[in-house]
């Protein structure tokens, strides 16, 4: 290489220096910022799930002071003064409170409760559906089979954790409307659906039997 190559990358590289210098002096800042955000945000993060699981240990502790009593009306008063500060604490929260109601011979309350809860599109979807479950469930005396059979089959769809408890009531329903050979049927399906449970699978099995229907030997 010779001198004047030697010289002119020595420039290159002064000039190259000079324009970086003069980049992060004038837009230094926005790293700086850019740092700050991310670690601004990470902190940010810790702290919210600190206030949810603070909050959470909270809600837990409220509840159960409040079934502490013996009273079931007692309990049921004490669960109404509890304030839950998210709309899955409020869920919660509820599907106690119409627990304790249903125990207290207070159904049309319970129910009341439950539906209140299947309405509030705030509330997580799986709340949603236990409730509407349980509610199709306190009813079952006061509710049309064709009404109760349109719940159950909306919370059988495919995908929802409740869908072969759901399939189950629908397939009650039919027993309960004199069709037994559509009850066999759909409590057959659920017999070889490959997410049933082994509690599930022992209560269709002995439905079957009762019904006259026969089980596979597998």
């Amino acid at each position: 290489m010779s001198q004047t190559d030697s010289f002119i990358e020595e420039v290159t590289e002064e000039v190259r220096r000079d324009r970086l210098f003069l980049l992060l002096k004038r837009y230094g800042w926005i790293g700086v910022l850019v740092v700050l955000l991310i670690v601004g945000g990470a902190a940010w993060r810790e702290y919210s799930r600190a206030q949810d699981r603070a909050e959470a240990e909270a809600l837990g502790d409220s509840m159960l002071a409040a079934l502490e009593s013996e009273d079931p009306e007692a309990r049921i008063t004490a669960l109404g003064a509890v304030e839950a500060g998210s709309a899955g604490g409020v869920a919660l929260l509820g599907l106690l409170t119409a627990a304790e109601q249903s125990s207290a011979d207070q159904e049309a309350e319970a129910a009341e409760t439950l539906g209140a809860i299947a309405a509030n599109g705030e509330v997580p979807q799986i709340y949603r559906d236990i409730a509407g479950f349980r509610m199709l469930l306190l009813q079952s005396d006061t509710l049309e089979a064709d009404a109760r059979r349109t719940g159950f089959e909306a919370l059988a769809r495919a995908g929802s954790p409740l869908r072969l408890l759901a399939e189950e009531q629908i397939a009650l329903i039919d027993v309960e409307t004199g069709d037994s050979e559509a009850a066999i049927e759909k409590f057959q399906a659920i017999l070889e659906d490959a997410e049933v449970t082994a509690g599930l699978r022992q209560r269709v099995s002995q439905v079957i039997v009762a019904l006259g229907g026969e089980l596979d030997a597998a």
